[in-house]
């Protein structure tokens, strides 16, 4: 599906002269430089962002990620995915990093993209070590949802502009775009979709982390995922690796791997190490699911690009720089006819 897709959408764009770009941040406009979608609940956060943090906008008009989308079968299967995916959505973030420019420039970061996240809104954004505390469920994380401030309420076809009001004041009809009414269901599932962290908790599970890349890439993502957390020995060895590990751990690094990718330390071992680990533990558990295509190959065929990255030691990130420096003769133009999906 994905490869037709892709062939689709470049056939339609070849003919309108543009071309679609698999990397985490646009690599020579501004936030100022690109057009909006005319929606209007974009125009609420548009004007609601500078006023929480320094890079909203840049979220908005320049990254681009892959996400994965996971099932899960009850609360305590819930729990245990969640924190899997928090205490590795940095190493899996490293691992995926493909946006090393800004302007123009090299940015001094692998994942641009990656390091805005760090400033766009604290209160919806980030790592959630609480998932990491006894007792996490559904009812901490609701509550957690609630304290997150509004952007909007969709009402007869209208965003109406709530942003910065709370949930909860909305719950005791005290919201003061709309005093004296209470939300519906659908409001607060519009909510939870404003709530921006790692991995965010809906009727599913979204990893968040990557940048995106090519093709391969692309198919590699979910293929990690899937293989780490729907065989059964691998999602326990995958939660043996991370048990010990600790909330201000994994917050050291998200903050670390913007600028310095896989040679994070995480204890005394780099998180290139732990890259190897979880991809091999994923290969194990994609053959022990032993699904397979017409031909008979199984779905480890779709790891075999992030095995050929750790032999070689190299990201996408870094691959992109080494043509910058050694190739372009440091022509950011270049890059467009380089990355191309």
């Amino acid at each position: 599906e994905l490869d037709r897709h892709i062939a689709e959408s470049n056939q339609v764009a070849e003919q309108l002269g543009l071309t679609f770009m698999p990397i985490g941040y646009h690599p020579t406009a501004g936030a100022n430089d690109l057009p909006w979608m005319p929606k209007a609940r974009y125009a609420i956060m548009r004007n609601y962002m500078p006023k929480v943090g320094t890079r909203g906008l840049e979220m908005m008009q320049l990254t681009c990620t892959t996400q994965v989308n996971l099932d899960f079968t009850d609360e305590q299967d819930m729990v245990r995915k969640m924190r899997i995916g928090l205490a590795l959505q940095p190493i899996v973030a490293a691992l995926f990093a493909n946006s090393p420019f800004a302007k123009g420039k090299l940015s001094g970061n692998l994942s641009e993209r990656y390091g805005v996240w760090a400033d766009v809104d604290k209160a919806r954004c980030g790592g959630l070590p609480f998932v990491f505390e006894n007792g996490f469920g559904f009812e901490r994380y609701v509550d957690y949802t609630l304290d997150v401030p509004m952007y909007l309420v969709y009402r007869d076809g209208k965003y109406i502009d709530c942003a910065g009001q709370s949930f909860r004041d909305f719950m005791a009809g005290k919201l003061p775009a709309l005093m004296g009414e209470k939300p519906m269901l659908s409001d607060y599932i519009n909510h939870i979709g404003t709530v921006f962290p790692d991995v965010r908790l809906k009727p599913y599970i979204e990893m968040r982390g990557a940048d995106v890349g090519n093709t391969e890439m692309i198919k590699a993502l979910p293929a990690l995922w899937v293989g780490l957390l729907y065989d059964d020995i691998a999602y326990n060895q995958v939660e043996a690796l991370i048990k010990d590990w600790t909330a201000e751990q994994i917050e050291a690094m998200r903050r670390d791997v913007p600028r310095f990718g896989m040679s994070v330390m995480l204890g005394k071992q780099n998180i290139f190490s732990i890259a190897k680990q979880i991809i091999t533990l994923s290969v194990q558990g994609l053959r022990r699911r032993a699904l397979r295509n017409a031909g008979g190959a199984d779905e480890t065929r779709y790891l075999e690009v992030l095995l050929t990255l750790i032999d070689i030691e190299q990201t996408g990130a870094e691959y992109l720089i080494d043509q910058y420096e050694n190739v372009w003769g440091k022509d950011i133009a270049r890059v467009f006819d380089e990355a191309k999906l």
